[in-house]
């Protein structure tokens, strides 16, 4: 285990690469406040380095809101976002304190989708971001690395990544949920009858009870 003075870097933190990218973003964006002393405790239990870009918003933000809070990249935790990275992929990734899993959820997104780095578990690529998608129940590899997904997130077209899946007045919708719900849809999005978005209802629901139904429901569907 290193401790917190080996992966603090202040004069060559990732968070002046990060905010560089925040300096040209096309999306909006919110950077949450973080609650220092649970920063410490998440960048300790992730054991990465402030170099990095994760380990740089791990421990500088409480979270990032992108695109009205449709994409939330988890931090150490805030108010609006009450998910640490480690603390969210307990019990997902990983069962046991230091025992790595095959993959880390990373980010995720108000129709249920999942972001995470695959360790060996969702596909061949090795460090990629997969995304675990709502309307087909399988991991996808997006192609790119932790740094670059967070550059698109901010400044790439993630207006056309979603744009069947976006209904009128969604802005309002997103930003009345907090960072611990997600939309749930009927029909299923992974159903036949959900091909007409138009028609699909949809609630509010907690992202953990999201979570664990839809990778029960591609189990079964395996």
């Amino acid at each position: 285990m290193k401790t917190l003075k080996e992966l603090i870097h202040t004069t060559d933190s990732g968070w002046k690469m990060v905010q560089g990218w925040m300096k040209t973003a096309v999306n909006a964006y919110e950077i949450l406040p973080r609650n220092p002393k649970r920063a410490d405790e998440e960048l300790l239990r992730a054991q990465i380095s402030t170099k990095s870009a994760m380990g740089s918003i791990i421990y500088e933000t409480g979270g990032i809101l992108v695109d009205q809070g449709w994409i939330r990249i988890l931090g150490s935790g805030s108010g609006k976002l009450n998910r640490g990275m480690m603390e969210w992929n307990k019990g997902k990734s990983f069962d046991k304190e230091g025992v790595k899993g095959g993959f880390l959820l990373i980010a995720d997104d108000v129709l249920g989708g999942y972001f995470a780095i695959n360790a060996g578990d969702l596909g061949d690529e090795i460090g990629n971001i997969y995304y675990f998608a709502p309307d087909t129940l399988e991991w996808e590899s997006l192609g790119c690395k932790y740094a670059d997904f967070i550059y698109w997130t901010l400044n790439g077209k993630i207006h056309e990544f979603y744009q069947t899946f976006k209904w009128k007045n969604w802005e309002a919708d997103v930003k009345a949920l907090d960072g611990n719900q997600v939309f749930s849809f009927y029909p299923f999005l992974w159903s036949n009858e959900a091909r007409d978005f138009r028609k699909v209802d949809r609630k509010v629901v907690a992202i953990d009870e999201n979570y664990h139904f839809t990778r029960e429901m591609a189990a079964t569907k395996k």
